[in-house]
Order: C-alpha cells, then structure tokens, then sequence
C-alpha cells in the first residue's frame, strides 16, 4: 500500500507540475502573455480579474503610450512588405539593361564609326560592347543601392517600432502594478 502511496503522489507531481506550466489545448494565451509581458497576482487575484485588469491597462496604455501593439505589428509587416516591394521593382527595371544598353551603344558606335573610318560595322560592335558593360554596371549599382535602401528602412522601421513597443509595455506594466500585480517585461 505505501508504494501504490508513493507512486501516486509521484505520478500526481510528475503530471500535475507539467500540466500547470503549459497551457491546455483549446484555452487561449492571456493579452499579457501575447504580448510577452510575465504577470503575477501578487494579491491572489482570480483568472477572470486579472483578465479584466489586463485589458483595461491595455486600453489605458493604448490611450496613454498613442500605440497598440498589434496594429503596430501590422503596420510594421505592411512598411516592410512595400521596402521588398520597391526592391524588387528595381530590379525587374533593370533586367535586360545590358542588351538595351548594347542596342544604344551599337547605335552610337555605328554612328561614330562612320564619320571616324567609313566602317560602321566595326564601330557598331565596339559602341555594343561598351553599352552592355556601362549598363549592366549601372543597373548592378542601382540593384545595390535599392538592396542598402531596403535593409536601411526595414532596419528603421523595426527599431521604431521596438522602441514604441517598449513604450506600450512600460504603460501597461505600470497599470498593472497599479493594480497589484508583480510585472515583468
């Protein structure tokens, strides 16, 4: 009987311990969870309550900081998206710069060609060659240059939107304490 005992208290241990630090399947994640923010009802508050407090400091927050986290994080997704966007743009712009830029070399060279020797062909290959390298260098340069803009603004737009995050969670944090709670962000 005492080892049935003691492989129950055990086994109640070993299940319940890892019961309670995971959330059950089906039940949500609470808003300060979510938004990585460790709260605990330092006067026993119930579940229901600390749900109750935990969005009315949202709102509080939201109203006092001038930022809500999650249409920041949409936002945030959306300023990127556009930076990709333009990137790509650019680079769809300048695929193929090396046989427009051969085409108008060509062109200039048969032209140059003939007044400097009578001999347009000759002229027409070199201002060909010449074209296709000065364009394929330039849209290289303007593919970098958008690819430094891009890591530029994505780099700015998640550093705002850190900092204003930061912002939101001191609001809320200092709500909650308020409010009795111990907080952690």
């Amino acid at each position: 009987m005492d080892r049935l005992m003691i492989f129950s208290i055990a086994a109640a241990l070993a299940f319940g311990g890892s019961a309670t630090a995971q959330a059950p399947a089906g039940q949500q994640k609470s808003l300060s969870a979510t938004l990585d923010v460790y709260v605990f009802p330092a006067e026993g508050q119930g579940g229901e309550q600390q749900s109750k407090d935990e969005a009315e400091c949202y709102q509080w927050a939201t109203g006092n900081s001038g930022v809500d986290p999650f249409e920041l994080s949409k936002q945030t997704a959306a300023q990127q998206e556009q930076a990709v966007q333009k990137e790509a743009a650019v680079k769809q712009d300048t695929q193929g710069a090396g046989a427009r830029g051969a085409v108008r070399g060509a062109a200039a060279g048969a032209l140059i060609g003939e007044i400097a020797s009578d001999d347009a062909g000759e002229g027409a290959a070199y201002g060909a060659a010449a074209g296709a390298i000065m364009a394929r260098r330039r849209a290289r340069s303007a593919q970098q240059q958008a690819g430094q803009q891009t890591q530029q603004q994505v780099a700015q737009v998640q550093a705002a939107s850190s900092e204003q995050l930061a912002n939101f969670k001191k609001a809320f944090s200092v709500c909650l304490e308020a409010k009795k709670y111990l907080v952690k962000y």
